[in-house]
C-alpha cells in the first residue's frame, strides 16, 4: 500500500497551505508521489493523494492525465524523454527516438529488461533552439545527434 513518507507527507501539506485552494497543490503533490513511487504514479497514489489531500480522485486523475510530465507506468531507472515537437522533429527527433530503442533494444515507452531505460516521445521541453533534445530523469541534454545521445546513456552510471 502506498503511503508518503513522513518528509513527503509534510511536503504536500506545505504546498496545500502555499495556495488559497487546495486544487492548486495537485501538480506539486503529484511531482513529490511520484519521485517516492520510482518515478510513476499509479491508481493507489491518486487514491492516497485523494485522501490526504481530501480532494475527490477524479479532480486529482483530470490533472495526471493531463500532463505528460507524470508517468502512467513504472519507468527505467534513467527515463530518457525525446523532445518530439516541432523544432526537434524536424532537426532529427524521430530518428534520435528509434536509433535509441533499436540500440537499447526496446520500444517507445517501453522499460529495458534491466530496468535502466525508457525512452519515451515527449511534448515541447522548451529547447527549440537547441533541438534535436532529451532529458535524462531531470537534466538536458541539447544539440545532439544519435551517437552523442547514445554516449551519453553508455556514460551513466
Amino acid at each position: 500500500m502506498f503511503a508518503l513518507s513522513p518528509e513527503g507527507l509534510e511536503r504536500v501539506k506545505k504546498e496545500m497551505r502555499r495556495y488559497e485552494t487546495k486544487q492548486s497543490a495537485i501538480i506539486p503533490a503529484l511531482y513529490i508521489a511520484q519521485q517516492e513511487n520510482n518515478g510513476w504514479i499509479s491508481d493507489e497514489v491518486i487514491d492516497y493523494l485523494s485522501r490526504v489531500m481530501e480532494i475527490p480522485a477524479a479532480q486529482i486523475n483530470e490533472v495526471f492525465k493531463f500532463y505528460t510530465m507524470f508517468n502512467q507506468k513504472p519507468v527505467g531507472r534513467y527515463h530518457v524523454q525525446v523532445c518530439g515537437t516541432l523544432s526537434c522533429h524536424v532537426n532529427g527527433a524521430p530518428e534520435l527516438i528509434e536509433f535509441l530503442c533499436r540500440h537499447l533494444g526496446v520500444k517507445l515507452d517501453e522499460m529495458t529488461a534491466d530496468g535502466k531505460f525508457t525512452i519515451s516521445r515527449v511534448e515541447c521541453l522548451g529547447s527549440c533552439g537547441t533541438a534535436p533534445m532529451m532529458q535524462v530523469n531531470d537534466t538536458y541534454y541539447e544539440n545532439l545527434t544519435p551517437e552523442k545521445a547514445l554516449q551519453i546513456l553508455k556514460n551513466l552510471p
